[in-house]
Parts: C-alpha cells; structure tokens; sequence
C-alpha cells in the first residue's frame, strides 16, 4: 500500500462550502492540529461536534434567510 501525498492546506483557498468547517476548528482550538496532521488525526468526538455546530449554524441561517425580521 501506498500512502498518499498529503498537501499543507492554504486557508486562502478554500471552497466556500468548506469555510464553515475550518470557522468552527478554529472556534475549537484543533485548527492547527488539522493544519499539521489533517481531519483524520482528529477525534470522532472532535469530529462530531464540528458536524453538529455546522448543522446548527446552517439551519439557524436558514431560518433568518426565511424569516429576516426576526433576526
């Protein structure tokens, strides 16, 4: 087996969809461990809550592009 070439991540290139995830790394404090080693050195537990706070964040954007007097 081969292992793959792993590429340092540029923050100033990163697709739109993506920079919700690094955000929320960061907000975390495991950004430069995902800069250094890549997603896979973190937990499933560091993991999930950035899957969770990025579902939240993204319906709570949602319900403010639905309903913009609420906000």
């Amino acid at each position: 087996m081969s292992k793959k070439k792993e590429e340092k991540i540029d923050l100033n290139k990163i697709p739109q969809e993506e920079q919700l995830k690094y955000e929320i790394a960061e907000e975390l404090g495991v950004l430069d461990k995902v800069l250094e080693d890549g997603w896979k050195s973190l937990s499933a537990k560091e993991t999930g809550r950035i899957g969770g706070l990025m579902t939240k964040r993204r319906r709570e954007e949602k319900k403010k592009e639905e309903n913009p007097e609420i906000s």
